[in-house]
């Protein structure tokens, strides 16, 4: 049986490492790897799929536009407005999903035990969309979007509006403004922050950084004396649960996150 990921860009994708991880650790001889994919190409590669195929993970720009292409959408991918995941019959779709929310959540719970009552999350895209929610199921009551463009987190406000708590969501300047909450959530690019951003969220006791990769980030780096989620985390989570839709078979967490942390080390030698 086959599985995949898709995204454009996607070769810096530890997904494959890690599924592939699972399937050795449970004796399943699967298939898994990734495919450039660009957003008007999704169509046609889903068109090309055969009976082999069991499902796919998505990255961007794929996430938002697979919704229009899929029969069903489970309550979580809706809500966030995206979806990571796709299960496949026969070669064609069955249902689209989003694990990054209940992966978010897990990888926080994780490392971090206490209250989450606010939260901010950097940045105004997909991802700032699901850890956003996350951050709501969490027990966040207000969450607040870090971004340069206001008009560019509209989505990601409408879907953690959405969310039946009824949260307030805010959005804030990533220029200046303060950085409040139990947790910040960084989506943004390692460039994008600056000596003083970093020093914002100096006061946060959680500190969630979604990338692994260049890692540490600025912020991750400054972390020393506080709680660190990290991209890793986040992946390893929301891939144990798609691992368990696509194969039906509980998924071994730590070897997945084994593999993940020996291609880092390789990947940076």
């Amino acid at each position: 049986m086959r599985c995949g990921v898709l995204g454009d860009p996607i070769a810096h994708s530890l997904s494959p490492v890690l599924h592939r991880a699972g399937y050795a650790a449970v004796g399943l001889d699967w298939q898994y790897d990734a495919h450039l994919v660009a957003a008007d190409g999704l169509p046609g590669f889903l068109a090309g799929l055969d009976a082999t195929w069991r499902g796919l993970s998505l990255t961007m720009p794929l996430k938002r536009m697979v919704l229009d292409l899929a029969p069903s959408v489970t309550d979580r991918a809706r809500l966030a407005g995206a979806a990571n995941t796709v299960l496949l019959e026969d070669g064609a779709i069955v249902q689209v999903d989003n694990t990054d929310l209940p992966g978010a959540v897990a990888a926080v719970r994780e490392r971090w035990d206490g209250p989450v009552t606010a939260g901010t999350v950097l940045g105004g895209g997909a991802t700032a969309a699901s850890t956003g929610l996350a951050l709501v199921e969490l027990g966040a009551r207000t969450v607040t979007l870090m971004v340069r463009s206001p008009e560019r987190a509209a989505e990601a406000v409408a879907a953690i509006s959405r969310h039946p708590a009824g949260p307030q969501v805010l959005v804030g300047s990533l220029a200046g403004d303060p950085v409040t909450g139990e947790v910040v959530v960084s989506t943004i690019p390692a460039s994008a922050q600056d000596p003083e951003l970093v020093a914002r969220c100096a006061d946060v006791p959680v500190v969630f950084e979604a990338l692994y990769d260049p890692w540490p980030t600025p912020l991750a780096a400054s972390a020393t004396d506080r709680v660190l989620v990290g991209g890793l985390d986040l992946l390893v989570h929301q891939a144990v649960l798609q691992f368990e839709l696509f194969t039906g078979v509980a998924c071994p967490v730590d070897a997945l996150r084994a593999a993940g942390e020996a291609a880092l080390v390789e990947r940076h030698a």
